[in-house]
């Protein structure tokens, strides 16, 4: 003990630090009624604490003239919002939840110096008395006394940082058919911008009333007092998360430093290193990753390399381009999208999930909302904004309305939400990952329709998703009977089927993590030479032969895919260097979503045109031979201004003339819109005249 807290000390001297962090727990081991009285009367127990602390500071450096204070974190309980009562007041408590809200920073007064405007005599600073200044009302200068004549010097004044935070509490907390709870938080000094919106943190501080004034010109007070908690300590301290970019333990700078950390993160990381040393590391990882849901091994490899993301890369031009992957998983029902969603966004850093139909423009991108302390408007975070270098989820994408699904566009290739309202014009950013979930039209997948006909989403849209997974429902006894015995033995234990060789949730959780801060791979030559070879390969597949038209197999966004697919996949195996299994994987997991998303109907090949317009070649070439067809046969029928033709008979002679080719209405129909554009024919109705 003794050693802990002296080797603390010493470190916050080294580094001129302005607090030390003291364990609760650690009090609570020494005395037991040191921790009660604490607790209870926090003001009075830390002001001994910060003389104890100075009294041993000047001890051991004599020359340290910076004011250190105690900070108290991890109490014994920590209380839930809604069990705040008047009898906490006064008292230090301990809350978790997810900050919602950072007020801009607040400069409050501490030590005041006045001026006399006659002589320019300045006073002796003046400190703060229960939040309120006096003012001299003479000049103190024996010579001049003169009255009413000083006023404030800003430049001389002491002044520290302040800040108002809105935590609300965590969804796990709120009780059945209840809505969240938020409280004030008051941070001071280095607290400050500790905390972002959308981080999950543990806050220790003192409970306090303050009383609410009728008018701002009246002195009388409302019986009903505001509350707000004034912070001592803030912890990022959700473990079941993966750490983001800035990992913030306990704290960054002076932090108590514990005597056993470093050896265990020491210890982690080699147990780490030593797991991703291993030949199957990727298979166990995809192994690992929702073992409860069964098989679906392409889809897990492609979330896990979501989880795991590229490397974003900006270039000294100032162009950048993405590092995060985005997918779409669209399936019949009850192929455990949403559980795999769900799997997903409780392993993603700073994941939000949202629903398609209760989600809106704005509440996904920014709003704009008036701030009730100040009076003015201030930008609201949306879900997109807050997922910020996470993953945001969204469930029934296709429910989504038209004008909320436009905001994606920008927020998915470039990763800014750019935002002009209200006399706020600001683009912020939103590096997120998208991982949404859709059903198609009539909730079965069609088969005989392409991806776009059967999710009715924009091509422009489908087109920025690195990965389209369609997770089919299809009948197959062998299959169904596996299927069923994995579900029935989760609601049992059953030793033969349960999963071996898994990795536990909160290694993986590290395992991420570490990859993510501290792996950044880089192409090599070799993988490189890959990458082009099997982007030009994939290209030459759309020449067909006998037709002088070229399908679309790839477009430079699979080449981009494939490359964030390989860093990713890199990252899992901790390789500073992107090998050639790596891009012959990335290759691999491609071919697999866009089998299953772009492949066209009709010829059984991969067409990228399918998502990119929506029309697949073989398509577009049936479409123009019918329009040639169909001038052909209304030039031989109809006299220009003559008498019309109905579009049956049209159909009929077009069957005759092409017996081994299917032809419907509707193809005669387009065809026909597409001449009355060019002006060859007027359709009225049901029938056509030639002009």
């Amino acid at each position: 003990m003794e050693g802990k807290y002296m080797k603390a000390i010493n470190h916050v001297l080294e580094v001129e630090g302005d607090w030390l962090d003291v364990d609760a727990h650690d009090v609570y081991d020494y005395d037991r009624d040191l921790y009660v009285k604490m607790v209870r009367y926090p003001l009075e127990v830390l002001a001994i604490f910060d003389i104890v602390l100075m009294d041993m500071v000047s001890r051991i450096s004599p020359l340290f003239e910076k004011h250190v204070q105690v900070r108290i974190f991890h109490l014994k309980a920590s209380i839930c919002m809604r069990n705040l009562n008047p009898s906490d007041i006064e008292k230090m408590v301990s809350l978790k939840g997810m900050i919602i809200r950072c007020s801009s920073i607040i400069p409050e007064i501490r030590e005041a110096v006045f001026k006399c405007l006659v002589c320019g005599y300045y006073t002796d600073p003046v400190v703060v008395d229960r939040g309120r200044i006096t003012e001299p009302n003479n000049c103190p200068q024996d010579d001049c006394k003169a009255k009413n004549s000083m006023s404030l010097a800003h430049n001389r004044c002491r002044f520290a940082d302040k800040q108002i935070v809105r935590l609300q509490e965590t969804p796990d907390e709120i009780p059945d058919g209840g809505t969240p709870h938020t409280v004030s938080l008051l941070m001071h000094d280095k607290l400050v911008d500790l905390g972002k919106p959308g981080d999950r943190v543990e806050v220790t501080g003192i409970y306090r009333a303050m009383s609410v004034r009728v008018g701002p010109t009246q002195r009388t007070v409302k019986s009903l007092f505001k509350t707000y908690l004034d912070c001592l300590h803030i912890k990022k301290n959700d473990k079941s998360r993966m750490q983001t970019e800035d990992p913030m333990e306990v704290d960054h700078e002076t932090g108590m430093k514990d005597d056993d950390t470093p050896l265990d993160y020491q210890d982690k990381v080699e147990q780490l290193i030593e797991l991703s040393k291993q030949p199957d590391i990727y298979d166990r990882l995809t192994r690992s990753l929702a073992p409860n849901i069964w098989e679906l091994d392409d889809v897990k490899k492609g979330l896990l390399c979501q989880l795991f993301s590229g490397n974003a890369l900006k270039l000294a031009t100032g162009a950048t381009f993405r590092g995060d992957i985005n997918i779409l998983l669209v399936g019949d029902p009850g192929t455990s999208k949403s559980q795999l969603l769900q799997y997903i966004h409780k392993l993603s850093p700073r994941g939000i999930y949202t629903s398609g139909r209760g989600s809106s423009a704005v509440g996904l991108t920014a709003y704009v909302a008036k701030d009730p302390e100040t009076g003015e408007t201030v930008l609201e975070s949306g879900a997109l904004v807050l997922s910020d270098r996470g993953i945001c989820c969204i469930d029934e994408f296709d429910k989504m309305s038209d004008n909320a699904r436009s905001m994606l566009h920008e927020v998915m290739e470039q990763q800014t939400v750019s935002i002009a309202k209200a006399g706020i014009i600001a683009s912020l950013n939103a590096r997120t990952s998208v991982l949404a979930c859709a059903n198609p039209i009539g909730s079965r997948y069609n088969p005989r329709l392409s991806v776009i006909d059967n999710i009715h989403l924009p091509p422009t849209l489908l087109s920025r998703f690195d990965l389209i997974y369609l997770m089919l429902d299809k009948a197959d006894e062998q299959t169904d009977r596996r299927l069923a015995r994995h579900i029935v033995a989760l609601h049992f234990d059953n030793p033969e089927t349960a999963q071996q060789d898994t990795i536990d949730l909160s290694t993986l959780m590290a395992y991420i993590s570490y990859a993510r801060k501290h792996i950044h791979p880089q192409l090599s030559d070799e993988a490189a030479e890959d990458l082009i070879h099997g982007y030009v390969e994939m290209r030459r597949r759309g020449n067909f032969a006998g037709s002088g038209k070229k399908v679309i197999t790839a477009t430079p966004r699979q080449i981009e895919s494939v490359i964030r697919l390989s860093e990713a996949l890199a990252r899992m195996r901790f390789s500073e260097w992107v090998g050639r299994q790596d891009v012959k994987e990335a290759f691999r997991l491609l071919e697999v979503a866009m089998q299953q998303s772009a492949t066209d109907p009709s010829t059984g090949t991969i067409d990228m045109d399918l998502i990119n317009t929506g029309i697949s070649t073989s398509e577009l070439i049936r479409r123009e031979h019918l329009v040639s067809a169909t001038r052909d046969l209304i030039l031989e029928k109809a006299q220009l201004g003559g008498a019309a033709i109905r579009i049956l008979e049209l159909l009929e002679e077009l069957k005759k003339k092409s017996p081994d080719t299917e032809i419907h209405l509707k193809d005669v129909r387009i065809a026909l819109e597409t001449l009355a554009r060019e002006g060859f024919v007027s359709v009225d109705r049901e029938n056509v005249r030639r002009i």
